[in-house]
């Protein structure tokens, strides 16, 4: 993403490895309190343009694919919305989305969060993000509330099982389409009733695809 600025002490020139609008608001703050800091331009710009990003914050994930994988851990209604905005900028074939919603929250926002996918996106995998001591099924149950009046044109998937979820995603995208795997992204657990187990979705898709190279 290119991004020229002018501020109080002189004009910037950023090429940065990071993408979206509210990107684009982070770096100005960034920007911001460094000049407020008397940090050197040249200092700055070196520093920004060498930025990889927050690992889970639009992360994209490199496993040899045609199509473009991006784990984000937008977990709210908001964080949704602007994360499929932006990945909606790159999206030249379809856009995916696998998200769930955590157990032991705020039930009122999973109807929410479907109608921003199924606004937002052209195919929808619903599937478990962090169940906690509730029954993932009936979480689902919840966010599927908000699914009313798909149209045909939409695939809608339910797959309980988060590994199989992206799986699915992945074996179905076309070349030029984006997944996005919300909801998780740092994370490298997940919570199922009093168990805490090792899951990472960026291993899930290289494992998915260093599977599909040696078969």
């Amino acid at each position: 993403m290119q991004l020229d600025l002018q501020t109080p002490a002189g004009e910037l020139h950023l090429l940065l490895h990071i993408t979206g609008e509210f990107n684009v608001y982070n770096v100005m703050a960034a920007v911001s309190a460094m000049i407020a800091e008397k940090i050197n331009l040249k200092v700055i710009e070196d520093t920004l343009n060498g930025f990889a990003g927050v690992p889970g914050r639009f992360q994209l994930v490199e496993a040899g694919q045609p199509y473009t994988v991006i784990v984000d851990y937008a977990h709210t209604p908001d964080g949704l919305e602007n994360v499929l905005k932006t990945a909606r900028c790159i999206t030249k074939g379809k856009l995916w989305v696998v998200f769930g919603c955590g157990g032991d929250r705020d039930s009122k926002k999973r109807p929410i969060m479907a109608k921003i996918a199924l606004e937002l996106a052209d195919n929808i995998v619903v599937t478990s993000d962090n169940p906690r001591s509730e029954d993932p099924e009936l979480i689902i149950a919840d966010i599927e509330k908000g699914l009313a009046g798909a149209t045909a044109d939409k695939e809608i998937h339910k797959v309980t099982d988060r590994r199989e979820a992206i799986n699915l995603a992945l074996s179905k995208a076309e070349p030029n389409d984006v997944i996005l795997i919300a909801g998780k992204g740092h994370e490298n657990y997940q919570i199922l009733k009093n168990e805490t187990i090792h899951f990472d979705d960026c291993e899930v898709v290289r494992d998915f695809w260093e599977n599909k190279v040696q078969k």
